[in-house]
């Protein structure tokens, strides 16, 4: 029913994607090479959100607006219909992105010096963030068998007992891809409570998860809610991120009152009315339309790992259980990341995340984005074999 093959010339747009490549990755001729790194599509909106946007601007005023009930309860419907979890009106907070939700919530419940656990491998920001904020990181390892991530438990519950304000936990997991179990998340959540840990659960990538796995949301396992703050968003599935659109879903009243001072103290305005427009659009709209992506998604997947295992049997590419995002572990190869890096640039003319970036726990792996069409994704996997071509 959808177009997800028509090549879409992103170049010269102010994307980020495509028109930072000098900058992020330190080179002179950003137009040659192919970005497959940061966690955007390169697919266009779909038409039932275009159209709601193009109506909205035929409207013709923009002034100051909020998300109403009718926008709310499209968050409501698809939260319940995709992750059987039911919520209420009056547990949603706006905001502009997760990042910025997290920020909040750390800000809010936290004081500087107070100690944030993360797990890594993980996605930068759950670093970066508290980190900027003068809170102090703390990590514990994911345990890694072939590229495929599990929990210790008793080393996590160790590092939650260690004077820990806040967790926050990625679910499902970037960069892995894994989708974890409804026991993980539950003993997840009960053990937050358990030790007074306020629990950040990311759940930007609920609705990407591949079947027969299912997403597990924080709020609909454990035994009490209070301690938990979920951030979720429209904008990984239906590639808004542009248009900024996010949301909290907090069940205590007093935390929430909290997050709205703390809004306000700093002048946060909550989504934009294109978000809000192209959120309520999606969410009325866009079941089948995520159902097919998901194949699309699946056969790109597919066809990395089968061609790569052809033409470089020392990489591995495990196949995720949720999210656009390959995690290629290249360990095998016995290549340092920063002549694979150099390689990939300047021989294969082919940007990918060095999985560094998310932790030490990454070394030896890469992170590719294939939400593209698929004369995009073959055009990528040659560059890379091109690439490890040169230095293997």
């Amino acid at each position: 029913m959808y177009d997800f093959q028509t090549v879409h010339t992103r170049r010269n747009t102010d994307s980020i994607k495509w028109d930072w490549l000098n900058e992020v990755y330190s080179v002179k001729h950003g137009e040659e090479i192919l970005p497959m790194w940061v966690a955007d599509m390169d697919f266009a909106l779909p038409a039932f959100i275009e159209d709601a946007l193009v109506e909205r601007i035929r409207g013709g005023v923009f002034g100051y607006s909020f998300p109403g009930d009718t926008a709310s309860q499209s968050v409501i419907d698809w939260v319940a219909k995709r992750h059987g979890t039911t919520i209420e009106k009056d547990w949603l907070l706006y905001e502009s992105g997760v990042i910025p939700s997290m920020s909040l919530a750390i800000e809010t419940f936290t004081e500087p010096g107070d100690r944030v656990l993360v797990h890594g491998p993980v996605y930068p920001p759950f670093r970066n963030t508290p980190a900027n904020l003068k809170r102090e990181v703390v990590t514990f390892s994911l345990t890694e068998f072939s590229g495929e991530y599990s929990i210790d438990f008793d080393k996590f519950e160790a590092a939650l007992a260690d004077s820990i304000s806040a967790f926050i936990f990625c679910n499902p997991h970037n960069p892995g891809g894994k989708v974890w179990s409804r026991e993980d998340v539950k003993r997840i959540a009960d053990l937050c409570a358990k030790h007074n840990v306020l629990l950040i659960s990311d759940e930007i990538h609920a609705d990407l998860v591949f079947a027969p796995h299912k997403h597990t949301t924080a709020l609909s396992v454990a035994e009490s809610t209070d301690h938990i703050i979920t951030c979720m968003a429209p904008t990984k599935t239906f590639n808004l991120a542009g248009l900024q659109a996010a949301y909290m879903i907090v069940t205590d009243a007093t935390k929430r009152a909290k997050l709205k001072e703390s809004a306000m103290n700093a002048a946060h305005m909550g989504m934009t009315v294109l978000g809000t427009t192209a959120m309520r659009a999606a969410y009325e709209h866009g079941e089948a339309w995520v159902d097919e992506l998901l194949g699309q998604l699946q056969h790109n997947m597919n066809y990395v790992a089968d061609r790569l295992h052809e033409e470089v049997p020392g990489v591995l590419v495990p196949m995720p259980e949720a999210t656009y995002l390959l995690w290629i572990d290249y360990r095998k190869l016995g290549i340092t990341e920063k002549d694979m890096m150099h390689a990939l640039l300047h021989e294969g003319k082919l940007a990918l995340e060095p999985g560094t970036k998310y932790g030490p726990e990454g070394d030896g792996f890469l992170r590719m984005n294939v939400a593209c069409p698929f004369e995009t994704v073959k055009d990528g996997v040659e560059r890379f074999i091109t690439a490890v071509n040169t230095v293997k």
